[in-house]
């Protein structure tokens, strides 16, 4: 029987043995779920703190729980190691490793590197590949396919290759990783008919086939984009709506009545996460291989970047406006995760607050029902509870993560000065003075 119908034949009946390499916030639901389908995984990780930690069933990501990895782990189906050598076990295998950016915006290939030498020196010759990290378009061809065959394998022979990017948004319960319709593209046509197998198997639900992966690799890339340019738009019109005395919220709400050609998005004091403000420099950094700018990107992404440092100076002139100097003011940070819902720091605007408002000589604090602590070098903070007795003390309370465990009511009734960058308090009646990005 050829290689491609004897894979085809063990995912089909969930005999195929599959791995996950990189078990974050994408690759640790991707092994818990492949489990769940039925199927024997190896997930693989580097960070050995963290192969320890789902050993023992504990879980560091929000969308899985202890008892969902716990029970996983206790039926044998799932497996974590730092031991690269297992990939020899393995029958088809998902890279789920980080792809960031270095300080002049470029990127950084060496994890996805790493995988896929590693996939070449121990993963048998006849499985699949399937890559599931964002990255630019071209990168399963250009990288990825020519490591692999430097084994001597030709890919569409024994070995296979696609890419299938991952669509994960942590926190959010509505749309997790089942519910959420899988694009697909191989480098052959048997190629995206494995992967596109193995995901049905896994998700319950069809994939939607593309030729080739650039156009998966592409397809990706837009949707963070998309929303990467969009609030950009919002943010710029923002600052203009606060000098035109206007509520950009309540602008945006009777935009929304609009049922065709509007779609709502929201301004907020910066963007955050792995993905919104990493992504979308992988597209301009290609694009300058073919002698093209993508101005609008790159315009969209300064105007997010420059929120942080726009908050803080509304923060200087609120602060102004109650006769008080930002040097030696108390600041409490409501927030400090970029998004609501998940302990997530990974390009937190907070963080460039805080550098702001260390600069400016402000005592500042943080409140996050999520994020105990905050490291910045050898310094830490922690989390300082929401009390009655304390919010008074402070001489400016700001709103930066919009979680949902937080008592709102509390900070309206009790902060003497509230600044809120995510519009969470316009169904409340404040207290104290109160301000709106």
């Amino acid at each position: 029987m050829p290689a491609y119908e004897q894979l085809l034949d063990k995912i089909d009946k969930h005999q195929a043995v599959l791995g996950v390499i990189g078990l974050g916030y994408v690759g640790l639901p991707l092994a818990v779920t492949k489990a769940q389908a039925g199927y024997r995984v190896i997930g693989f990780d580097v960070d050995t703190d963290k192969v320890a930690s789902l050993r023992q069933g504990r879980s560091y990501i929000s969308d899985v729980s202890s008892e969902e990895l716990g029970e996983q782990r206790g039926n044998g189906r799932l497996e974590v190691t730092s031991d690269f050598s297992r990939l020899a076990e393995v029958d088809a295998v998902s890279i789920c490793v980080p792809t960031p950016i270095d300080g002049h915006k470029q990127p950084v290939m060496d994890y996805l590197l790493a995988a896929s030498e590693s996939i070449r020196m121990h993963m048998k010759q006849q499985g699949l590949v399937i890559l599931s990290s964002t990255t630019y378009p071209g990168t399963t061809e250009e990288v990825v396919k020519p490591i692999l065959e430097q084994s001597g394998e030709r890919i569409g022979e024994r070995l296979f290759l696609a890419y299938s990017p991952e669509r994960i948004d942590p926190g959010n319960r509505s749309y997790q990783i089942k519910g959420i319709p899988r694009v697909v593209g191989g480098m052959t046509p048997q190629c995206t008919e494995l992967a596109a197998k193995l995901y049905e198997r896994v998700l319950r639900e069809k994939l939607f086939q593309v030729d080739g992966p650039a156009v998966a690799e592409m397809a990706k890339i837009v949707e963070n984009t998309f929303r990467l340019v969009n609030i950009g738009l919002m943010n710029e019109l923002a600052v203009l709506c606060h000098r035109m005395n206007l509520d950009i919220w309540k602008v945006i709400e009777a935009a929304s009545t609009k049922p065709y050609g509007f779609l709502p998005f929201y301004p907020g004091p910066g963007i955050g996460g792995h993905c919104i403000p990493v992504d979308p420099y992988y597209l301009t950094w290609k694009a300058k291989e073919y002698h093209y700018t993508t101005a609008l990107i790159e315009k969209a992404a300064a105007i997010n970047e420059s929120m942080p440092e726009y908050v803080v100076f509304r923060m200087t002139m609120i602060l102004n406006e109650l006769g008080k100097p930002m040097k030696g003011s108390k600041v409490l940070l409501v927030g400090a995760a970029y998004k609501k819902n998940v302990s997530d720091l990974r390009e937190s605007p907070v963080l460039e607050i805080i550098q702001w408002l260390d600069q400016y000589g402000v005592e500042w604090q943080f409140h996050d029902p999520h994020v105990t602590q905050i490291r910045r070098g050898n310094e830490v903070k922690n989390s300082v509870p929401l009390q009655e007795k304390s919010l008074s003390h402070y001489d400016l309370v700001v709103i930066t993560t919009d979680h949902d465990q937080l008592d709102y009511d509390l900070l309206a009734d009790q902060a003497s000065a509230l600044f809120d960058t995510r519009n969470c308090m316009d169904h409340r009646i404040s207290k104290g003075h109160y301000y709106k990005l």
